[in-house]
């Protein structure tokens, strides 16, 4: 039977390409109600005068998904290979995921600073929460 933590690991893929799909069913129409030209040579700055607040916090939301995350993949992989990705473990593993799925909510929808700020912090304490505890089973 596969390791237990395997599970969110998979849930947070599948919510990163929801999001990824979400930026992309926004971005284009307002590109297109924008007309954006398609310029290579396009500072990230140009492009995003361009594009109304609310639709590039879809791609805000995006980028982060694929930073700190990596860390939780690591940690998550180390665990299920170690063979402990059960019980407490596995159970960091879905609270992070959980409070990963709400940031990107509130920033992708209302973006409230403070309130996704406090969200992004207790994530990761719970994802050092779960490395410690995965340094405590490895070392």
């Amino acid at each position: 039977m596969p390791s237990p933590i395997l599970q969110p690991v998979v849930a947070l893929v599948l919510w990163s390409l929801v999001m990824w799909v979400w930026l992309y069913a926004t971005r284009i129409p307002a590109m297109q109600a924008a007309k954006v030209p398609l310029n290579p040579n396009a500072t990230a700055a140009e492009f995003n005068a361009n594009i109304p607040p609310n639709v590039r916090w879809k791609a805000d939301n995006y980028n982060h998904l694929m930073e700190q995350p990596t860390i939780f993949y690591a940690v998550a992989l180390a665990v299920a290979v170690a063979g402990h990705g059960d019980g407490l473990n596995a159970w960091l593993a879905w609270g992070y995921v959980g409070l990963r799925v709400a940031h990107s909510l509130v920033q992708a929808t209302v973006n409230a600073i403070m309130v996704r700020f406090s969200i992004f912090m207790l994530s990761s304490i719970v994802l050092a929460m779960l490395a410690i505890h995965a340094a405590m089973g490895l070392f």
